[in-house]
């Protein structure tokens, strides 16, 4: 007689394996879709993310939360204009321990992989079976999501990212540190714990300066780097490949419904993460994004009446109008930035720099939106301004 599972989770990156464990830890039992066919590049994983203290307080709940040295906390961001604009914020002033920690994604998808693995309730399996509800974790060019019909509306931006690592002369010093020009949007992401000198990078250009930045040796990258980051750091290396891939806004047109086919008769779908949604990486929420999408449906599914099955619409349909209230702010925010500093205009940029500068003496107002950005809901992020993802 086949297994009967609660859950099938499609997708066994971090939001899907984070996903397994919260609701392994409410009892449902779970199958996480991981089929060795789509694990693995054949690169060295060269990724990190942003996490607010939201996500570190939802990982270290799991005990996945990667060691220091693998997690670094963000003590200071700096955000620097094309004029003399600036913007600075420190977590001693916003009285925390970090303003956001760098994550580097090979220990954490690690640290991950070995709870799902210790955890009794969740059973890896190398395709989909059937479950009262499938939660589709596949990142943004989900198979699944195509396969249900379901609209993706996607708005691509003239802009190609980046990514790579970098080592540095000088420590970074726990400074996250960005930098708006004509030629782009530069972060530098620090990594390998306090008194670390490794660097993840994102720079966000013109796809036709990206294919030039692509093609240039490392000695001269690192030189561009160098001389695009004011030499901050001292002496730049490379010390990673270099990964590009175009930058888009997107989103899900449905983020639930009924199976169609007579097989999935009582059953139900659910959109999770990159699945549902995409914002420009400036934001450095992606992933927090898509780890409050599985706090909240973790939650509502625990939450649901007895008689309401796992497959009931009305929960799911909260699951979606929840999320899709959280996301709406951090998409505008995000894409208002985007769209102006993606402008050359002399007059434009005299008013975004005079902006910074306004901004960073707000008082009040710049410690409220910091508090935003370091929360559950980034409702209107002022950290609007770090790239996290530097993967697709």
């Amino acid at each position: 007689m086949a297994k009967s599972y609660d859950i099938c989770i499609r997708g066994a990156g971090i939001v899907g394996r984070t996903l397994a464990l919260l609701l392994a830890r409410e009892r449902f039992s779970v199958a996480l879709v991981n089929d060795p066919s789509t694990s693995g590049t054949g690169h060295a994983d060269i990724r990190a993310y942003a996490l607010n203290a939201a996500s570190h307080a939802l990982l270290d709940s799991l005990r996945c939360w990667p060691e220091p040295e693998h997690a670094t906390a963000v003590l200071h961001m700096h955000v620097c204009g094309d004029r003399g604009g600036k913007v600075h914020f420190d977590a001693a002033t916003q009285q925390v321990p970090a303003l956001a920690w760098i994550a580097d994604v090979p220990a954490l998808e690690a640290r991950l992989a070995e709870a799902v693995r210790y955890q009794p309730r969740v059973e890896q399996v190398a395709s989909p079976v059937n479950a009262p509800l499938t939660v589709v974790c596949e990142g943004r060019a989900s198979r699944t999501r195509e396969e249900l019909g379901v609209q993706f509306d996607v708005s691509p931006y003239p802009q190609t990212a980046i990514a790579t690592r970098i080592v540095c002369t000088l420590e970074h010093q726990q400074t996250a540190r960005q930098w708006f020009s004509t030629d782009g949007i530069l972060a530098f992401l620090p990594l390998g714990g306090a008194q670390g000198k490794e660097v993840a990078v994102v720079w966000s250009v013109a796809p036709k300066r990206a294919r030039e930045l692509l093609a240039h040796s490392d000695q001269v990258f690192a030189s561009e780097l160098a001389q695009a980051s004011g030499g901050v750091l001292g002496t730049l290396q490379v010390h990673g490949e270099r990964r590009a891939w175009p930058l888009q806004l997107a989103r899900a047109k449905r983020w639930c419904g009924p199976m169609a086919d007579a097989a999935g008769a009582g059953q139900a779908w659910v959109l999770a993460g990159d699945a549902a949604h995409t914002v420009h990486p400036l934001s450095g929420q992606g992933l927090n994004l898509g780890l409050g999408d599985v706090q909240a449906l973790a939650r509502l599914l625990t939450a649901r009446s007895s008689w309401r099955s796992m497959a009931d619409l009305r929960v799911l349909r909260q699951y979606e109008r929840e999320r899709k209230s959280a996301l709406l702010p951090m998409r505008l925010t995000t894409d208002a930035l985007a769209q102006l500093f993606g402008r050359v205009e002399a007059p434009l940029q005299t008013l975004r720099n005079w902006g910074m500068q306004g901004f960073d003496h707000s008082g009040p107002l710049k410690h409220w939106m910091a508090r935003q950005a370091m929360n559950t809901e980034p409702a209107a992020s002022s950290a609007a301004a770090f790239q996290g993802n530097t993967a697709p």
